[in-house]
């Protein structure tokens, strides 16, 4: 058994994968039309036939409530590993990318937290190597 697709309940598809590629750096693997909104997926380019991550509508009223309630406790919806948490903190920075934690060391890996500007808090983990 393994993980094909996961998600993350966004706010605007559009603004989504706007941020989630041109930002984060993830492509676009699939994209179908399903009435009002898509089945819309990105994946890493290191392996584009790995883990698609579906950019869900947040339509549904307990969606919104969930993201709600995440943000305002501080809990990401999900976490992306990095090689380099410092070198991608800064890269993303750069780009406008808020940071609501930076770059911390919790022992035997570091983390940072972002806001993907569609309602999630994102966890950025460098583990060790």
């Amino acid at each position: 058994m393994s993980i094909h697709v996961t998600s993350v309940f966004v706010d605007d598809q559009d603004k989504a994968l706007a941020f989630y590629t041109d930002k984060l750096g993830f492509e676009k693997k699939t994209e179908i039309d399903m009435g009002p909104a898509r089945w819309l997926t990105v994946v890493s380019p290191a392996a584009r036939d790995g883990v698609e991550l579906l950019l869900e509508p947040d339509m549904h009223p307990v969606a919104k409530r969930y993201k709600e309630g995440l943000v305002a406790d501080g809990i990401p919806a999900t976490s992306f590993a990095v090689d380099d948490i410092h070198a991608e903190h800064e890269r993303l920075t750069g780009l406008g990318v808020t940071f609501t934690q930076p770059p911390t060391d919790m022992g035997s890996f570091t983390t940072a937290i972002l806001d993907d500007t569609c309602g999630n808090l994102i966890q950025l983990t460098q583990l060790p190597q």
